[in-house]
């Protein structure tokens, strides 16, 4: 495996002030642009009677306001490709603030957009291109803000890094969860209706402008300034180079997305409407917590990997995502005082995604890095992320247990990649380039 992971960082030193700034900074502005994404999935109901016709039939409807949000994921990809290569090629910071802004402008316009009763079927259509605008500037964000921290700290703190940012992206969907729960309860169906629903949009713009900010006082990361005074960043197309010289590298970044999807969209997203719908539990407190604990496991899993590597660190969390999960699944539905302890658990079983990113980060050279981690991170997730609700409902058709399955297979996955990087000669494994 000639090319996967190789890694520049500055070299080892103690976490500074300055490291803790950039990585608070790029983890709250995570959380809010993670926010701006996710709010609509929670509002889904009533933006859908809102923005279609009123005699449409209600499956119709439910279908086309989530295919809008769906459109939010198939933008990922074209985003993120088209942002990373300006990344390699101007800096990681201009991408890095672009990303938020872009972010930011389509989140304020849904809380004010004229609905279906006002301006007709161009309502719908300006709804699908702020979801466009919005998975295109998440596309940007995620792999832009694990390679703009990482190349800022030491080398010994990477792992810590991405673990901290995946917390913050996490804490996003969290905030979401919590503003929803807010607001439904705050707000009677017919105030939700007439202007409600727009607050939690009004209020994503209003804190994403503040993030861009905020991120003004950041400063370019030293591995692209160091690259740029030796005139040694990548000539021509960033993505073209990464597919014919570093395909190893995108095979094993988008194998450990294909996990970190699976953990996010089956046991926390998917979760619990499933045991509702099966067993009739409402597992929504349990979640929150549940959630908590996945923040909580994502620094952890990043520090560890710091400690013991990022190989063991996969293999341990692998097994106890699998395994928790498993347990969970399998004693609820007859044991359903027990959910809160286990679906905790399960959550911290997910801090799996801490771990994820200091894989792929370390998959690619500098000088493509950020086109590397980009196009196999979105696109394994436009692909992951989209199908897996997809195929998890259709097993589960036949076997109510297949999340679970689902799970434990990449659970297994997980384990095999860990072994992989284990076994690796250790200057493949990293191969680390000086200052």
């Amino acid at each position: 495996m000639a090319n996967a992971l190789q890694y520049d960082a500055a070299p080892s030193r103690p976490l500074s002030r300055g490291d803790i700034k950039i990585l608070s900074l790029s983890a709250l502005g995570g959380a809010l642009e993670f926010y701006d994404f996710i709010i609509f999935v929670y509002f889904a109901t009533v933006i859908g009677h809102l923005f279609f016709p009123p005699d449409m039939p209600e499956w119709l409807r439910m279908i086309q306001t989530y295919g809008i949000f769906a459109a939010g994921y198939l933008a990922r990809p074209l985003g993120g490709i088209i942002m990373a290569h300006f990344g390699d090629l101007l800096g990681r910071k201009r991408m890095f603030t672009l990303s938020i802004f872009l972010m930011s402008v389509p989140t304020l316009l849904i809380g004010c957009l004229p609905t279906y009763e006002t301006i007709g079927y161009l309502a719908p259509l300006l709804l699908v291109l702020m979801r466009i605008l919005q998975g295109a500037a998440v596309g940007g964000e995620v792999p832009g803000a694990w390679v703009f921290v990482t190349e800022h700290v030491s080398r010994k703190d990477v792992g810590l890094a991405c673990g901290t940012l995946a917390s913050g992206l996490v804490a996003g969907i969290l905030i979401g969860s919590i503003i929803s729960a807010f607001l439904k309860s705050y707000y009677t169906p017919e105030e939700m209706t007439a202007y409600g629903w727009r607050v939690p949009f009004l209020i994503g713009g209003v804190f994403g402008f503040l993030a861009v900010y905020l991120r003004r006082y950041l400063e370019e990361t030293p591995v692209f300034a160091e690259m740029r005074a030796k005139k040694a960043l990548s000539e021509g197309l960033p993505v073209k180079r990464v597919l014919s010289r570093h395909l190893d590298s995108v095979v094993l970044s988008m194998a450990v997305t294909w996990i970190l999807t699976g953990a996010v969209v089956v046991v926390v997203l998917m979760t619990p409407s499933l045991l509702q719908t099966l067993y009739g539990i409402d597992a929504s407190l349990a979640n929150v917590w549940a959630i908590v604990c996945v923040i909580i496991g994502c620094v952890v899993s990043g520090w560890c990997c710091d400690r013991i590597g990022s190989g063991i660190t996969i293999i341990l969390w692998s097994l106890l995502l699998g395994i928790t999960y498993w347990i969970m699944m399998h004693t609820v539905p007859s044991h359903p005082d027990q959910l809160m302890l286990l679906y905790c658990l399960a959550g911290f079983g997910v801090g799996i995604v801490g771990v994820v990113p200091t894989v792929a980060v370390k998959s690619f050279p500098a000088a493509v890095r950020f086109s590397g981690l980009s196009f196999s991170y979105n696109v394994a997730y436009a692909i992951f992320g989209g199908f897996t609700p997809v195929v998890v409902s259709t097993l589960m058709a036949s076997h109510p247990a297949a999340p679970a399955y689902y799970i434990a297979a990449l659970a297994v996955l997980g384990v095999v990649i860990g072994i992989f990087l284990l076994r690796a000669p250790s200057g493949q494994r990293l191969a680390v380039m000086q200052h």
